[in-house]
């Protein structure tokens, strides 16, 4: 299920004037793209003197950042030995699909209560339109942003204020960057475009189905590349 991860993590925050904060967001939303495009890797140890080099923020929004990636499950942070990004064992990576199959699922068959609302209808076409350049075009970050606003877009239409709250904790990103399959970004295109036509003509159980079966779609893949 952000992320890459596939379900996005939180939202940025709307530019609120308080430069540490917005800072702190650069780094957050920059080490969860990383991790996309592979930049960042789990396993990775983060040095906070680079990472205030590479984003070119200071030291306490770097630790702000690194407290929220800990909060959400992305990094580490042990004792006298600086963060880490996250590793999964293998169960771990089925207990967070385990989850993300359910939250999935309840994801598409909300976003269904807003099929009627005509910018929101428009706004879910026109990121399936993106992620299918992207896929074409080969273009991995255009593919990852159109991907985390494919996902916003189902929340906003569905309205769900707890499911907004939770969705974004599911541990889905570390789980694609730990498991770089050649052939998910078609997959998750097919899956995607299927999710948005059960949403858009209003189908909450066919949008559920869809949506668990994009989860395990992407166990099955994870499983098979273990097994060849």
């Amino acid at each position: 299920m952000t992320p890459a991860t596939s379900f996005p993590p939180s939202s940025p925050p709307a530019d609120t004037g308080e430069p540490d904060r917005s800072a702190s967001a650069t780094v957050f939303f920059g080490i969860i793209g990383g991790l996309e495009l592979g930049s960042f890797v789990p396993g990775q140890r983060l040095v906070e003197t680079d990472l205030v080099t590479q984003f070119g923020v200071g030291r306490n929004s770097v630790r702000e950042a690194l407290q929220r990636l800990a909060a959400e499950g992305i990094v580490e942070l042990p004792r006298h030995r600086g963060a880490v990004i996250r590793r999964l064992t293998m169960q771990d990576t089925l207990d967070v699909l385990d989850v993300a199959e359910r939250m999935m699922g309840l994801l598409a068959r909300a976003a269904t209560r807003g099929c009627a609302d005509r910018n929101h209808a428009q706004a879910l076409r026109a990121t399936v339109q993106q992620l299918a350049a992207a896929e074409k075009a080969h273009a991995t970050a255009a593919f990852a942003g159109a991907r985390r606003q494919f996902y916003r877009t189902l929340l906003e239409m569905g309205g769900n204020r707890e499911l907004i709250r939770l969705f974004p904790t599911i541990q889905m990103p570390i789980v694609h960057a730990q498991h770089r399959l050649a052939s998910l970004q078609q997959m998750r295109l097919a899956d995607y475009r299927r999710i948005a036509t059960a949403v858009l003509a209003g189908e909450p159980d066919e949008a559920e189905a869809t949506g668990v079966a994009h989860v395990r779609n992407v166990r099955q893949a994870i499983l098979a590349e273990l097994s060849a």
